[in-house]
């Protein structure tokens, strides 16, 4: 069992990545500002993308393949800013994502392209305040991306190890565009199957937000591509990941906007072919079916509570609470499996509770 040292240890991670990410963030603005002061807009669109809440579980997941791979703690801050790095990147596909997705909201406040909308109307400027808002929230984005390699090149580690964490960084990235891809193509689809959901959670949303976070914190531990240990972290974080994938899925469906700072029913009003709907499809029966795709083709507002019930009595919420369910048991049983330092071992199967169960 983790000592009381290390707990308190491990509770200071998210308050020592968010006062990284303060510090980085408030030189970064003012470093842009006086470029210009006209950037303001765009800086401070940056910064609440950035320091606006957050769960910070890709610097927690990383922090704890790190301890799984070193073991007792060793000295933490020359690691900060790898770890507080992810957020960035991070903020930089949340950013894209609600531009592409039109999101109203991120986070229970307007999402960034809609903030920079209404600051253009605010303004008076000229033009058209959509396209002004989000072409601005494309290059918020940008600057993100940007930023994360800035931060991430001040952690004090060995060349080679950062060069390896780099290597894992750079997979990442191009498998979050991979996945935001096929997103973009499973809306477009007239027959996106359940296990081509699930391919692309896979790629946007298990690798990006568990698996190779993990890695990264395993390669900065000194852990290579042939160690056990990764091949454990494979696993587990795909099982979490989907687990966190599912869980958002139920919670954009029937969770409390209140809670989870996003409107209810914004994925079924636009067909998106989520899990959750794929199943659906799957299992319903009768004329279940075609009220189903009736209920889909009228997408009103004042039908998503009917929707949303009819996609219950399917059995699609009970088939995916089960398909969590057995995702967190394989991701504890492969931690149970696998030699590593017990802290972590503990942290990470708290964690798997914790993201597969959440309410926001």
């Amino acid at each position: 069992m983790p000592t009381v040292a290390e707990m308190a240890v491990a509770e200071s991670v998210t308050a020592a990545v968010e006062q990284t990410l303060a510090e980085f963030v408030t030189v970064a603005t003012g470093d842009l500002i006086r470029l210009d002061p006209a950037i303001e807009p765009m800086a401070e669109a940056a910064r609440n993308a950035v320091l606006n809440g957050g769960k910070r579980l890709r610097p927690t997941f990383a922090y704890w393949g790190w301890r799984g791979a070193v073991g007792a703690t060793p000295p933490l801050e020359p690691l900060l800013p790898a770890f507080a790095a992810l957020e960035l990147l991070h903020a930089f596909t949340l950013v894209h994502d609600d531009v592409m997705d039109r999101s109203p909201t991120r986070r229970g406040q307007p999402a960034a392209h809609q903030s920079l909308i209404r600051g253009h109307r605010e303004a008076g400027l000229r033009g058209d305040p959509d396209r002004y808002g989000q072409s601005t929230a494309i290059l918020v984005g940008d600057l993100c991306l940007v930023w994360a390699d800035q931060l991430m090149s001040r952690a004090r580690l060995p060349c080679d190890r950062l060069a390896t964490a780099r290597r894992g960084y750079e997979r990442m990235r191009v498998e979050a565009i991979a996945g935001q891809f096929l997103d973009l193509l499973g809306d477009a689809s007239s027959s996106w199957s359940v296990n081509r959901v699930l391919h692309t959670v896979r790629l946007k949303t298990a690798s990006d937000t568990v698996v190779h976070p993990l890695h990264y914190g395993a390669a900065i531990g000194g852990v290579d591509d042939e160690m056990p240990l990764r091949a454990a972290y494979t696993r587990y974080g795909t099982a979490v990941g989907e687990a966190f994938q599912l869980r958002n899925d139920l919670l954009g469906a029937y969770g409390d906007p209140a809670v989870t700072g996003k409107p209810v029913g914004q994925d079924l009003a636009s067909g998106k072919p989520t899990v959750l709907l794929q199943v659906a499809r799957a299992m319903a029966r009768g004329s279940q079916v075609s009220e189903l795709e009736w209920l889909l083709h009228r997408a009103r507002p004042d039908e998503y509570a009917r929707l949303a019930a009819l996609i219950s009595r399917t059995g699609a919420v009970a088939e995916l609470n089960r398909m969590i369910g057995n995702r967190v048991v394989d991701a504890v049983n492969t931690l149970d499996a696998t030699p590593m330092h017990a802290a972590a071992r503990v942290a990470l199967t708290e964690l798997a509770h914790a993201v597969a169960w959440r309410e926001a």
